[in-house]
């Protein structure tokens, strides 16, 4: 599965996405949920825990001015990664 996350973790229930996700998994950060994938963030480290592939949209870390800040655990993706990430999942949720 496919998990698109677009909110902050400051504003979702994080532990409920997190007892979802496998390690069969892929979850793209886009819009605000870039903000997943800040060094130390202990969102981030969480998810990893959970084997799951993480990405980044690049355009949202752009707009956000936090490429710099992004950790080298999360794969830096742009549009075309994103299809390619749809392409090889049949189910997507977005959180």
């Amino acid at each position: 599965m496919l998990y698109t996350v677009r909110r902050s973790p400051y504003h979702d229930d994080v532990n409920a996405m997190l007892a979802l996700v496998s390690e069969t998994d892929d979850v793209l950060l886009i819009q605000n949920g870039v903000l997943f994938g800040i060094n130390d963030n202990r969102y981030l480290a969480k998810l990893m825990r959970t084997g799951a592939g993480i990405y980044a949209l690049q355009e949202d870390l752009d707009a956000r001015g936090l490429i710099e800040q992004i950790s080298d655990r999360v794969k830096v993706i742009d549009y075309d990664g994103f299809v390619s990430l749809t392409v090889k999942h049949q189910q997507n949720f977005a959180w």
